[in-house]
């Protein structure tokens, strides 16, 4: 059974009806709003790549893809695990100028996650990148974009309480900005996830910064790919779920990885043999756009305005009968 967290007395502010209704308008208010925020155009993107191309996101390095073999092709391919890569590449095929970027809907099967309240094998999230100059790569880049996203994540919200105003959510509009060294040096007797509970809580809407490099305990705060965020310009933008009182996290983005930045992580990584690989050979080489970009949760952000306790309210996923029967059981509907 997976683990599962049953907010006291939690019913759902809508009927099934109404939460799909609700959905679909989240989605098309907070994809317009983005898109304007960050000057996105919506593209299409592929469920799956080529197994060899070096395009699919590695995650922490230890999750297995979904693999299948191609009969026409004889070739494997793997079914994304994001788009991290994918569209660094795509901006420089489709010739997207300087301060322009894409968007699409990213669809992916993460079959080793490990499932609760907000994780699902199934991940559905907005995925963008866009092209910046080389003199945009700092954190003063990385914050307003940050910025700008949860400016839309709000609109979004007071668009939805508009038109249900059943529901009782709230957000802080205002991102107090932390590094993960500042959190280590802030509670080092906590862990990295109890950190970010304690801070989000204290202020509401947070972007933490700077994840992935180890800390000066000699551990990262979590894990990052080597591949795509360079691991001193990025971030998450985490908000605190009032249903079940804890940090959670919307978005992780960042500024991509410049060719140098690329070969020192793949060497601290111990990942030095993915240089050979056709989009780090790019990559290297200088013939890909600097850029910067993110993920943004379909189903977490749907999760968190329509202020459900569990993802499976929002999206369809698999879940063990243990998890359906309890969630059953607390007025947990899931689809």
């Amino acid at each position: 059974m997976s683990r599962i967290v049953i907010p006291e007395d939690y019913r759902s502010k809508l009927s099934l009806y109404e939460t799909q209704e609700a959905i679909s308008m989240i989605k098309q208010t907070f994809e317009k709003s983005l898109s304007s925020a960050l000057n996105l155009k919506r593209v299409s993107a592929p469920l799956f790549v080529d197994a060899m191309s070096g395009l699919n996101d590695d995650l922490n390095g230890v999750e297995r893809p979904v693999n299948f073999n191609i009969k026409e092709t004889g070739r494997e391919a793997q079914v994304v695990h994001s788009l991290a890569k994918w569209k660094r590449q795509a901006l420089y095929d489709y010739g997207f100028p300087r301060g322009e970027g894409l968007y699409t809907d990213m669809n992916a099967i993460r079959r080793d996650e490990e499932m609760d309240n907000l994780h699902s094998i199934y991940v559905d999230q907005w995925d963008w990148e866009k092209v910046i100059d080389e003199s945009q790569r700092n954190l003063q880049t990385l914050k307003d974009a940050m910025t700008r996203i949860v400016t839309a994540v709000c609109c979004t919200l007071d668009f939805l309480k508009w038109q249900y105003d059943r529901l009782d959510v709230n957000l802080c509009r205002d991102i107090t900005f932390v590094t993960t060294q500042e959190l280590e040096d802030m509670y080092p007797d906590l862990t990295p996830h109890e950190r970010e509970n304690r801070f989000v809580k204290e202020h509401r809407t947070v972007g933490i910064l700077q994840i992935g490099d180890a800390l000066r305990s000699g551990k990262p705060h979590d894990g990052r790919a080597p591949d795509y965020d360079d691991w001193s310009l990025n971030g998450d933008i985490m908000f605190y779920n009032d249903v079940l009182d804890c940090a959670f996290e919307i978005s992780s983005m960042g500024i991509r990885v410049s060719p140098e930045s690329l070969r020192e992580q793949l060497k601290k990584a111990g990942c030095e043999s993915r240089a050979e690989l056709p989009f780090h050979k790019k990559l290297l080489a200088g013939e890909l756009p600097y850029t910067m970009g993110g993920g943004i949760g379909q189903s977490r952000l749907c999760m968190l305005l329509l202020g459900k306790a569990h993802i499976g309210e929002v999206q369809c996923s698999l879940w063990d009968n243990d998890t359906r029967e309890t969630c059953r059981r607390n007025g947990i509907i899931i689809l």
